[in-house]
């Protein structure tokens, strides 16, 4: 039998060499890169397809075709009663409002002045509001005097009757708008007032 095998000079065999455990701390900073490239690209993905709306979408723009300027007012009541007429009247003696405001408008078709009358009440709930609109929708029950009827407005060259023109509604919540136009000369086109009552509508939100 061989016996234990020393080196010539007397020293002992080197020990085997035991392989350095795997450093961890590369791999880890390499997977916490990566994960901060996908959190930067998924919040990059995200305000893009949230910046105005969705990417490569568009808001269709919205065409208007009549331009208005406030030609008298904003005259603003709490009295509505006092300033209609017919069953609207009486509804209101029953019901009273919170707020009336009422101005004029002028825009103009071709070489045609049109007058166009706004008129913002606010009732004391929606269902008073749905209920004043009902009214005043139908034809014979009075309306909100427009300013030109009550003497307010003394414009030139305006129609003799806004009533006598188209007449148009809306509701929003417990507000009632209630628009009338008509060409300055009187001259009957219902289709153009009526596109011109539509657009009107929306002036609601300058009387408030």
């Amino acid at each position: 039998m061989v016996g234990a095998q020393f080196p010539p000079n007397g020293g002992t065999a080197p020990l085997p060499r035991i392989p350095a455990a795997p450093k961890r701390t590369g791999y880890l900073l390499k997977a916490l890169a990566l994960v901060a490239v996908a959190v930067v690209s998924g919040l990059l993905w995200w305000l893009v397809r949230h910046d105005s709306g969705q990417a490569g979408v568009a808001s269709p723009a919205v065409h208007k075709e009549f331009t208005f300027a406030m030609a008298e007012g904003p005259v603003v009541s709490t009295n509505c009663a006092a300033n209609s007429t017919g069953e609207v009247r009486t509804w209101f003696t029953q019901h009273p409002c919170q707020r009336l405001a009422r101005a004029l408008y002028n825009t103009a078709y071709g070489n045609s002045r049109v007058v166009v009358s706004i008129a913002v009440v606010t009732t004391a709930s929606p269902a008073d509001a749905a209920a004043l609109k009902s009214i005043a929708d139908r034809d014979g029950t009075g309306n909100i005097n427009d300013l030109i009827k009550d003497g307010t407005a003394h414009l030139s060259d305006a129609p003799k009757r806004l009533g006598a023109g188209k007449y148009g509604s809306k509701t929003d919540g417990d507000q009632v708008t209630i628009v009338l136009s008509a060409f300055s000369d009187d001259h009957p086109d219902d289709a153009t007032l009526k596109r011109v009552d539509a657009e009107a509508l929306a002036l609601s939100a300058q009387l408030g």
